[in-house]
This record gives C-alpha cells, structure tokens and sequence, in this order.
C-alpha cells in the first residue's frame, strides 16, 4: 500500500516504515502528526483519487538537519561592490509509521 501526499507545497510517493527527507517541518523530535492533504492511494490495486481518498497518514519527525550551504555572491566591476550572503535551509527527517 502507498499513497501520494503534499507536504509544504512537494508531492511525495510514501509507505508504511519509510524515512524521507522533507522541508522544515514545526515541532520537536519524537512528535507525531497527521498528513492531511492525500492526493492518492492505492490499496492492493484499488486506486482512490482526489475527493475520494478516505486514508490518513501518520508520521513521526526523527530528526532536523541543515542542508548544504547555498551562496549568493553580487558584484558589480569597477565600483568596488561587493556582497556575500548565504543559507542553509532546514530540512526534517520523518518516518510514515501508518497508512490507515
């Protein structure tokens, strides 16, 4: 059984027990939540879609970590402009504990 959610604005394919990377999601480590935007699911061959999808998928955040460092350098030649700027975006590790 796997179904297809929406998490912050991404379409992810997921199954029971699976871990994936997601954007920053609010909440400590350890807390459980319900994704409630399914998109699909499929259930031994049987595919609901859209309105129709009655499942509810539980996950749990493992752990938060940074991505890699992404810098935006400007410049402009011959005036003596320089400007450095960088990030390094959250990401939450989460575990699909159910599809139910």
């Amino acid at each position: 059984m796997f179904a297809i959610v929406k998490i912050a604005g991404h379409q992810y394919k997921v199954a029971a027990g699976q871990e994936l990377y997601v954007s920053h999601i609010e909440g400590n480590v350890g807390d459980k939540f319900e994704i409630s935007e399914v998109l699909l699911s499929d259930n031994e061959g049987q595919l609901s879609v859209g309105a129709n999808v009655k499942v509810k998928v539980n996950a749990e955040i493992i752990s938060e970590i940074k991505g890699d460092k992404v810098i935006a350098f400007k410049m402009k030649r011959r005036k003596g402009f320089r400007k450095k700027i960088g990030h390094r975006k959250l990401y939450s590790k989460i575990r699909i504990e159910s599809i139910a």
